[in-house]
């Protein structure tokens, strides 16, 4: 075949690939495009579905967002409340501490009228002590016994909740502070043979006491797991 015929031959071949669509395929089928395209349509719709995976994914990390969003702001106005809360909380205990020294001020003129003793103020402190201990209704007074057909008295006795003690107005000395720990200690074991249960509370109240006698109350105190009051520091709380 010519050179001549075979240009002919290829411009006979163009128009109808771009005239006839059955030419066209039966061509593209030979050549195996045909393979091509529907990998390329598959994969075209495979990129479809990436794009609608993508904008789901897109749409999803909006609403979580907006979630983190709304958590944000129930965490500031839970923060608020709580400052708010503090405040009131704040101001409660300012107005708990202006009401303690009414009362204080108001019991201390109280007590100066009737010319209370030593005891009486050990027992409004044990009293004080055990409203902050959680109880408001306790009474703290003295009690009379009967051992061994002898009247034992215990000056600071509470029965509930249970709470056993000694007052005194001055100890002047080690041995004397001994002798007093002592005698507590056998209140304690009267108090426990009488009802059957330990105290809850254990007190010694010294009104007067020189520094060094102080110092030995106190390791005594923590060797026997009593409560030491001082003079000082009841009339500070009183």
């Amino acid at each position: 075949m010519s050179q001549e015929a075979l240009n002919e031959l290829k411009k006979r071949i163009f128009k109808l690939l771009e005239s006839d669509p059955e030419f066209r395929y039966a061509i593209a089928a030979y050549l195996g495009l045909d393979r091509i395209i529907t990998a390329q349509n598959e994969t075209l719709q495979e990129i479809r579905k990436l794009w609608e995976e993508v904008r789901s994914l897109r749409e999803g990390q909006a609403k979580v967002w907006a979630e983190i969003r709304k958590l944000w702001e129930e965490v500031r106005a839970l923060r608020e409340g709580q400052n708010k809360l503090w405040e009131e909380v704040r101001e409660l205990r300012r107005s708990h501490e202006r009401l303690w020294r009414y009362v204080r001020a108001g019991f201390r003129s109280i007590q100066r009228a009737l010319g209370a003793s030593f005891e009486d103020y050990a027992r409004s402190f044990i009293e004080l002590m055990l409203s902050e201990m959680g109880y408001p209704e306790a009474e703290v007074g003295r009690r009379v016994f009967i051992r061994d057909g002898e009247l034992v008295e215990v000056n600071i006795f509470c029965e509930e909740p249970l709470v056993v003690g000694e007052a005194t107005t001055s100890i002047e000395t080690v041995e004397e502070a001994e002798r007093e720990v002592e005698k507590l200690i056998e209140r304690v074991k009267l108090i426990q043979e009488k009802l059957g249960r330990r105290p809850l509370l254990t007190v010694l109240a010294v009104a007067n006491a020189p520094h060094h006698v102080a110092e030995a109350l106190k390791r005594m105190a923590r060797e026997h797991g009593f409560k030491l009051a001082l003079g000082r520091e009841i009339k500070e709380v009183l």
